[in-house]
């Protein structure tokens, strides 16, 4: 199991201020699966990665473009590297040397040093969790896919605002690149 906690890392994406919102009006309890998830991975000594997503001052990231991101420049003025909105929320706090991730598109991989974090600790597989599964999860899904690393997905560690889009990505989709499993069945196999 030793071998398994260097070649394994749980990634917690966009689990921040202003996007956990969108869990709903009882995010004390639609946190639990992620608390779970964080909890094993740290029981086994699994690395425990945080990704985020946070613009520069000014968001010279942002090309007007880009419609999803253009929108949070344009509209809200918000979502910069030290606003509130891009912390991680309080319920799932990084603990110790615990790394906290900025991206600046929707792939966890995309502008940000992900992938030079997991080459240096050898990580081989990904457990993925995130909000939401049409946006992180799946764009982290594909890139990691052609990046071959295993692939693990927390049906129940994942949300998104559709529910037939979840469903279908969980049945359909991610079966194809990603062994899916709930966060429960995960821990089993961890013991």
């Amino acid at each position: 199991m030793q071998n398994q906690s260097k070649k394994t890392a749980l990634l917690v994406m966009d689990l921040q201020n202003g996007i956990v919102s969108h869990l709903g009006e009882n995010i004390e309890e639609a946190i639990i699966p992620y608390q779970e998830a964080i909890k094993a991975a740290r029981e086994h000594s699994l690395p425990v990665i945080f990704v985020r997503v946070g613009f520069s001052e000014g968001y010279p990231e942002i090309s007007p473009k880009n419609k999803m991101f253009s929108a949070i420049s344009n509209k809200y003025g918000a979502m910069t590297v030290r606003d509130k909105a891009t912390q991680i929320h309080e319920f799932i706090q990084p603990e110790g040397n615990e790394p906290v991730i900025t991206k600046y598109r929707v792939s966890a991989f995309c502008g940000s040093n992900l992938e030079v974090i997991l080459r240096a600790q050898q990580i081989e597989t990904l457990v993925l969790s995130g909000i939401s599964t049409s946006g992180v999860v799946l764009s982290t899904l594909r890139e990691a896919a052609d990046r071959d690393f295993e692939i693990k997905v927390l049906e129940d560690a994942c949300f998104d605002p559709d529910p037939e889009v979840h469903r279908v990505l969980m049945e359909k989709v991610f079966p194809r690149q990603a062994d899916v499993l709930t966060v429960q069945s995960w821990v089993a196999t961890l013991n």
